[in-house]
């Protein structure tokens, strides 16, 4: 059973299969006079992507940690230099001692994998109008994730369970190298592994997006790190350092005065929650990098339920005319990971700036790619293994009941 946030409380709750019609009736509310259709389309192609690396790292990373002589702890599956066009023998897999060549050539066959494949799919949706996108997406699932989907759902509900992993493997067996979108793995294993080991100034970077399981997220640091290592202020230790002013705006702060500053707090978790993710300069933090996401129209209509159905400083009832105002909400999964400049909204729409949005699209799918962790809201029953591979977390009662 997975765990979702519901009016700011977590109740447990069975992953069930989203109305369609009752989704399309609040669509059509919502999309009046707006811009909902590009919003839709555009987070919700980078969440199909996301689900699709999900799923192939939850499974090579338990087939990976089920091997026996390797080199012992935990390890990233499949980990090769984040460079994609060339192999570099002098690099150092995995954060530990140095492999040798023969390995090494080995392992190189592994540069073919899917993701440059996959990634042009995604592009190539993102250039046409937002119509057209949903309804390719819906008819041809061109990543194949509407069909495993489905499936998963079927079971569940067959066997009133979450799956095992071998009852997964039938649904989903393990692709093909040509076919992981997994590879090549542009993470940096080291970084996780130096978090894991507690190295001191290593932290874990979460990346909120707000009503997607971030909270949620938050409980589940707090149930594994000491009380020491954590901010006061939920998962964002800027509250304190703007003298309780801002927090979750970790883009406003240079990656010098983020290090030193979480290095002399110790503390070891850092949320960035009101800003975009700078894929600039922010990979260069001592940091193992998380996320989470949640289905797009899910995400807005509880953002929705939670500002103003529950009169939280909003007083507006009418889901529509409140969507119209909030252009801050739109397009916002891709918008926090390309990290666009200042007036990139207008290039969200239009035939005219299909290849603007390609652009977006490219770059928010590449920094997602270097992510250590995208979870996936509905699927958090099945993210305890990722999650103690990567990060050594050992209570993920946040995760499944």
């Amino acid at each position: 059973m997975a765990l979702a946030r519901r009016g700011g409380t977590l109740t447990t709750s069975r992953r069930t299969k989203p109305s369609t019609n009752s989704h399309r009736k609040a669509l059509n509310a919502a999309v009046s006079g707006s811009t909902l259709w590009e919003t839709v389309f555009l987070i919700g192609l980078v969440v199909a992507i996301s689900v699709v690396i999900w799923a192939y790292h939850f499974i090579q990373l338990y087939l990976d940690l089920s091997l026996k002589g390797d080199e012992g702890g935990h390890q990233l599956p499949g980990l090769l230099p984040p460079e994609r066009s060339k192999l570099q023998p002098q690099v150092q897999l995995r954060g530990s001692a140095p492999v040798d060549n023969s390995r090494l050539m080995q392992q190189s066959k592994a540069t073919n994998g899917g993701y440059d494949r996959f990634a042009d799919i995604a592009l190539d949706l993102a250039a046409l109008e937002p119509k057209e996108t949903l309804h390719r997406l819906e008819t041809e699932d061109p990543f194949g994730t509407r069909t495993f989907d489905t499936s998963l759902m079927e079971e569940e509900t067959k066997l009133g369970r979450v799956l095992t992993m071998a009852e997964i493997e039938k649904l989903f067996p393990c692709p093909q190298i040509e076919e992981r979108i997994t590879l090549p793995d542009f993470r940096i294993e080291a970084k996780a592994k130096a978090f894991r080991d507690g190295v001191k100034g290593t932290f874990l970077f979460f990346q909120h997006l707000r009503k997607a399981g971030g909270t949620n997220f938050c409980s589940l640091a707090e149930k594994n790190l000491p009380k020491r290592a954590q901010p006061r202020y939920y998962c964002m230790p800027d509250m304190a350092w703007s003298g309780n002013k801002n927090a979750g705006y970790l883009h406003s702060w240079s990656n010098e005065e983020i290090t030193r500053r979480m290095e002399e707090s110790g503390h070891r978790i850092a949320g960035n929650e009101w800003e975009n993710f700078d894929p600039s300069r922010h990979f260069d933090l001592p940091a193992v990098f998380a996320t989470s996401f949640r289905h797009p129209l899910d995400r807005a209509l509880s953002q929705f339920r939670f500002e103003c159905v529950e009169d939280r400083g909003c007083h507006e009832k009418d889901v529509h005319r409140w969507w119209d105002k909030r252009s801050d909400l739109k397009n916002i999964y891709t918008k926090t990971f390309a990290d666009p400049a200042v007036g990139a909204k207008r290039y969200f729409r239009g035939a005219g700036n299909s290849q603007q949005r390609r652009q977006f699209m490219s770059k928010a799918i590449d920094t997602l790619s270097k992510f250590h962790i995208v979870l996936s809201m509905e699927w958090l029953a099945y993210a305890s293994p990722q999650v103690r591979g990567i990060l050594g977390f050992n209570d993920l009662s946040a995760l499944v009941s």
